[in-house]
């Protein structure tokens, strides 16, 4: 069913970042490298910004979405998938000439990743005039969602709202890490793995120190997620580990786990949750994500979230 799309004299989100289409092959048994390997391959829409996007109106939350596609099959495809999930999609600039963003991943046979190729060049063409085009439906959202894989002009002109609105920054990577570095006194929420927490950090490798150095930065909540380790959570007075329930389901695909655990922190500083609440809701959600063969599980609810937290 198609949802209703964003009212915006009520509280939404925009969320400005990649739109892929995913190719996912899983492996049905140990990779052998150089060799064809017997599994199964999907196709499904994706993009670290367009998942969150999925994922947090899944959720109720209502978004509007601000990315670049090409005027191709996969671009073609995005948008109605968006539309179909809900999401404002009128934003969205089409590029005569380009190609829409791929994400091409081998997964092993726990479902990991084991080598990944993003073909991501239009992400470009998200510029800080694109941006300022936009600047009235940004600067109204509840929140801002952005991921590292914009320019890093683009991602100084977002953190201009930043003295305003709450911005949430999904690393996405250690080699985009460092764009991150001159704007962390406008973001509010910071979320990373362990490897691009430390590209963002230098050489600390301690993670409360981690958090401290950039706590003194100007970032208010810092998330280090640690793999199977659990999270790292830190808002100054809080601060620790949550580890992994030991009744976690093996997981099918991690692809879109991150996404859904950003999701889920957004969600959860809209319902002004405390922050053990916040960690164990999206780390519900991540789960939930990694139990289905495509990049968003498709039956992502907070009632279902919920039960699973209190089973």
């Amino acid at each position: 069913m198609t949802k209703r799309k964003p009212d915006y004299n009520d509280p939404y989100i925009a969320v400005i970042g990649g739109a892929n289409m995913d190719i996912c092959g899983a492996s049905m048994a140990a990779l052998s490298m150089h060799d064809s390997n017997p599994g199964k391959v999907t196709i499904s829409p994706g993009g670290v910004g367009r998942n969150i996007a999925e994922n947090l109106s899944l959720l109720g939350v209502s978004c509007q979405f601000f990315s670049a596609v090409g005027d191709d099959i996969f671009g073609d495809q995005l948008i109605k998938e968006g539309e179909k999930s809900g999401i404002d999609m009128s934003g969205v600039l089409r590029i005569a000439g380009m190609r829409t963003s791929t994400y091409l991943a081998v997964l092993d046979e726990q479902g990991d990743m084991a080598v990944a190729i993003n073909d991501m060049e239009i992400v470009g063409e998200i510029t800080p005039d694109y941006i300022d085009i936009h600047h009235e439906n940004i600067k109204k959202a509840a929140v801002i969602v952005a991921d590292a894989n914009l320019s890093e002009a683009t991602l100084a002109k977002l953190a201009e709202f930043g003295a305003e609105k709450p911005l949430f920054i999904d690393v996405v990577s250690a080699i985009k890490a460092p764009k991150i570095l001159p704007h962390l006194g406008s973001i509010h929420t910071l979320k990373a793995n362990r490897e691009e927490a430390e590209a963002i950090c230098g050489r600390i490798a301690d993670l409360d120190k981690m958090a401290t150095w950039l706590h003194d930065k100007g970032v208010k909540c810092v998330i280090i997620t640690l793999g199977a380790e659990g999270v790292y959570y830190s808002n100054g007075p809080e601060h620790g580990v949550n580890k992994p329930d030991s009744g976690t389901a093996r997981p099918v695909n991690t692809t879109g786990a991150g996404d859904a655990f950003l999701a889920g922190l957004v969600f959860s500083y809209l319902q002004n949750s405390d922050m053990a609440k916040t960690i164990k809701f999206s780390t519900a959600a991540a789960n939930l994500a990694m139990a289905h063969e495509g990049t968003i599980n498709p039956a992502m609810s907070v009632a279902l979230l919920q039960k699973n937290m209190d089973s």
